[in-house]
């Protein structure tokens, strides 16, 4: 079994899955249904996988697990599946993270590609005007940031190959969807295109612009190159900014992704 990005665990497309190895503890994972997704999609009737992404919450090696819940941190894996949902790439369900009740803040969320081509795309309100949108193409080891209270979703660049990342965030943090689907989902959607990926304006928002950017380093923040899990063993410290994004509150007012 591959030690991947720091956790020693086998990633499964068909059927979606996780095999663990001996020194790592993780959930079944939730499967995230075609049907569950189609309110926040272009085309509610499309057609795609019936089984669209796996998401295994609160991964650690078992000998970090205290660690992370003394810090409030968990980390999560998500596979997707192949394909495309109607006209849009597999991506999963947009939403925004809660007001965590530890912290008063909503959680931002560190993403790491494992596998595949992604696009991150995130906006800074869920109002008629979205405010600024971004999204953020990334490769396998490349991480992105989501600050807090920003609604986001994730996509795969590659429809024809399935994805996989890995996210860094509160134990806390929950998913709500229901602003989201008020608006028919995010501010712009991801269309596919031959072997490109091209945005629509949701008409159920302002206009607006999208910027499409790469990743960046966030050396503001102590992240480095290495992989994230391993950056929590090495340092673990070092993504307390995650539960507690409260003591970085500066960083936030002028965070750029």
């Amino acid at each position: 079994m591959e030690t991947r990005y720091g956790l020693e665990m086998a990633i499964r497309h068909d059927p979606l899955g996780f095999s663990y190895g001996e020194e790592v503890i993780g959930p079944m994972p939730e499967i995230r249904t075609l049907a569950q997704m189609r309110s926040l999609l272009r085309d509610p009737g499309c057609d795609g996988p019936a089984q669209v992404y796996a998401t295994a919450t609160d991964v650690a090696r078992l000998d970090d697990r205290a660690e992370l819940e003394r810090r409030m941190l968990r980390f999560c894996v998500v596979a997707c599946a192949a394909g495309t949902l109607g006209a849009e790439p597999v991506h999963s369900q947009g939403h925004v993270h809660p007001i965590s009740q530890h912290s008063g803040w909503s959680p931002p969320e560190l993403i790491e590609i494992w596998q595949g081509r992604a696009m991150v795309y995130m906006q800074e309100y869920v109002a008629e005007d979205a405010g600024r949108c971004f999204a953020v193409q990334a490769g396998p080891g490349e991480k992105v940031l989501v600050p807090p209270g920003w609604a986001h979703a994730i996509l795969s660049a590659t429809p024809d190959a399935p994805l996989a990342f890995a996210t860094c965030c509160d134990r806390e943090r929950r998913a709500d969807h229901g602003a989201l689907c008020a608006r028919h989902g995010l501010a712009w959607y991801p269309l596919v295109q031959g072997t490109h990926i091209v945005w629509q304006r949701n008409p159920h928002y302002a206009p607006g612009q999208l910027q499409v950017i790469t990743p960046r380093r966030y050396h503001e923040f102590g992240l480095t190159d290495a992989p994230l899990y391993q950056q929590f063993r090495d340092d673990p410290a070092r993504l307390q900014f995650i539960s507690r994004p409260g003591r970085v509150a500066a960083q936030w007012r002028r965070f750029l992704p």
